[in-house]
Order: C-alpha cells, then sequence, then structure tokens
C-alpha cells in the first residue's frame, strides 16, 4: 500500500483509509461484527493502517469494536476519532465543542478503544456557541497531556479552520468529498493546502451509490439513513443511478470497477488527499486499496467531471447542511 503524509503534519498514513462507521447497526442496517473484525484484521495485513471512527458511531459500539484488534496491533494503526455530536435515545440531538465536554469525551474514547493515545482526534462539527478558538485551545491541552498526538477538524469552512489553525496546528480536515460532492474546492481547498492541512474525504464513495452495487431503493434495510437523503429519493434516485451506469461503462473499458475508478478520481485531485472509504467486507476493501495504483490520464479526468456534473439532489437535508463548512 502507498503512503502519503497529511499535509505537513508529519503523520503519515495509508493512501487510502478505512472509515469503520458501517461496522456498527446505525447508519446502515445490521452489520456483521465477526465479519468486521476479520475486515479489520485484513486491513493491516494489506497495508490499510488509517482508521477512522467516532465516539458517537453506534453509541460507542464502534470504537468498542476496533478495540478488540487494538488489543493486539495498535502499534500498526494510525486511529482517528471523533467528538462534538451530542447523542441520546433519541438519536443526534446537537453539537457540544465545551472544553470539559470534549475532555470526558476523549477520555471516553480511550476507554472504550482501550489505547492510551488518539493519532488523530477531531472535533465532528463546529460548535457555533464555542469560539472555534476556545474549542482548538482545550484540544491542544490533551496534545500536552499526551492523550492525543493531532489535531482535526470536519466540515469547516476556511476561515474556521485559519482561526483554529493559530491556536494549534491542525494536522486534517474531514469532510464528505467524492466526484459528486465537491463543495469544499472552492474555500476549503486552498486553505487547507496555504497551511499544510491534509484533507481527509469521507463517503468518498457517494455513500456506496458509486460502488453501482445499488439499483433500486429496495436495495436499503428499513433503518438505512440513505434513504433520507435527497440524493437517494425519488427522481434524483434515477438521475444519480444514470451517472453510475455512465461511470461503470468507463469502467468497464478500464477493466477495473466504478469504485476503483471514483476512488481514482478522489486521490488524483492532490498527494494531500487520503480518501477513508467505509466497507465491513474484505473483498470491498481489496478494491479500494488496489485503486491507489490506478493511474488516470487527462482525458479520464475530463470524462469523470463531466459525469460528476449530471449530480442531482444536496447530499445532505436542509437541518444537516447547517452544521456542515462552519
Amino acid at each position: 500500500m502507498k503512503k502519503r503524509h497529511l499535509g505537513k503534519s508529519g503523520l503519515e498514513v495509508s493512501a487510502v483509509g478505512l472509515g469503520c462507521m458501517s461496522m456498527s447497526p446505525d447508519y446502515y442496517g445490521a452489520a456483521d461484527e465477526q465479519e468486521s473484525i476479520r475486515t479489520l484484521h485484513f486491513a493491516l495485513d494489506i497495508g490499510v493502517n488509517f482508521w477512522d471512527t467516532a465516539n458517537v458511531y453506534g453509541g460507542g459500539h464502534n470504537e468498542k469494536l476496533l478495540s478488540q484488534v487494538l488489543r493486539e496491533r495498535r502499534d500498526e494503526v494510525v486511529l482517528a476519532t471523533k467528538f462534538g455530536f451530542v447523542r441520546t435515545e433519541q438519536g443526534l440531538v446537537g453539537v457540544n465543542g465545551r472544553p470539559d465536554y470534549l475532555k470526558e469525551q476523549c477520555d471516553l474514547s480511550l476507554q472504550r478503544l482501550g489505547v492510551d493515545h488518539i493519532d488523530l482526534y477531531y472535533l465532528h462539527r463546529v460548535d457555533a456557541a464555542v469560539p472555534i478558538e476556545e474549542t482548538v485551545g482545550a484540544m491542544a491541552e490533551l496534545v500536552q497531556a499526551g492523550k492525543v498526538r493531532h489535531l482535526g477538524l470536519s466540515e469547516v469552512s476556511g476561515a474556521t479552520l485559519r482561526r483554529a489553525h493559530a491556536v494549534h496546528p491542525i494536522a486534517a480536515v474531514q469532510s464528505e468529498y467524492s466526484l459528486w460532492s465537491r463543495d469544499i474546492e472552492a474555500e476549503v481547498f486552498p486553505a487547507c493546502r496555504e497551511l499544510g492541512v491534509g484533507i481527509v474525504p469521507y463517503s468518498p464513495l457517494g455513500r456506496g451509490f458509486l460502488t453501482g452495487q445499488i439499483k433500486s431503493p429496495d436495495d436499503f434495510a428499513p433503518d438505512d439513513f440513505r434513504k433520507g437523503l435527497p440524493r437517494f429519493q425519488g427522481e434524483n434516485f434515477q438521475l444519480n443511478l444514470d451517472l453510475v451506469r455512465e461511470l461503470e461503462a468507463m469502467a468497464q473499458e478500464r477493466g477495473v470497477k466504478a469504485s476503483q475508478l471514483a476512488l481514482a478520481w478522489v486521490l488524483a485531485q492532490g498527494d494531500d488527499i487520503v480518501p477513508i472509504p467505509g466497507t465491513t467486507k474484505r473483498a470491498n476493501l481489496q478494491d479500494n486499496a488496489n485503486a491507489a495504483d490506478l493511474v488516470l490520464s487527462p482525458d479520464d479526468l475530463h470524462r469523470i467531471n463531466a459525469i460528476a456534473e449530471k449530480t442531482a439532489g444536496q447530499r445532505y437535508g436542509e437541518y444537516a447542511l447547517k452544521f456542515t463548512n462552519l
């Protein structure tokens, strides 16, 4: 597996990481825990060492799941987790960036993960009620205490990133980014590159849609949260399915899969970009890892860009969009 550096942080990770959210029965329907554990071990076996989780995934289940592998292979993993969302029995109910809360959540994550430090600790979403300087200042204290090695932010604007970076170096910004989610290119990319901050795209396969494995709304489990996203509803679904069919046709010409073409496109947008596609299956993980070796020509990129322009619908509903790019 090829390696990449997250900006100027000195943090070196596999060129393709692993998003672990779908390994918990929370957002994408049921998950096979034993298969997930096998997939985690397999990830390390093939060099995919950059793992991403969060305190709210599965209400803490996801971090506990990873701990079963970390107890044996901690030194092989570059471990990222997040805090910020507040979750109750009713689901996600808001964001909290206060110093006392984040310090409490860091300790809880360390306990669930069974580790003594977190390699990359993200603010999951910005708390509009707390100055970013106050939140990042408290996160910096975690670095000083040895509990955290590097700091990250998720779904922030370029302006917020600059303010945060002035308090303590930010290693990475994690935001949704794929050939059909490109809003961060205009402002966030330039800020990251100006400051030497790595870019970590989540959902680089369009929440699975760009793999070509989703053919009908009936393919989703009843509790799959994607059913509530604009791109997966009504006319948008069919228009986006047509887009994926074009991508699949192009992939067939190259003798690869649509998912690999989509990931290779993300990787081609800069050496400072490390996507973290999620999967629970070893075969999919191998396909994702192989995408790091796929080289796209200028003509390939032009064709994919033209396909991407046909994307229909927003990536989130109006409520969730209020917490993005703040």
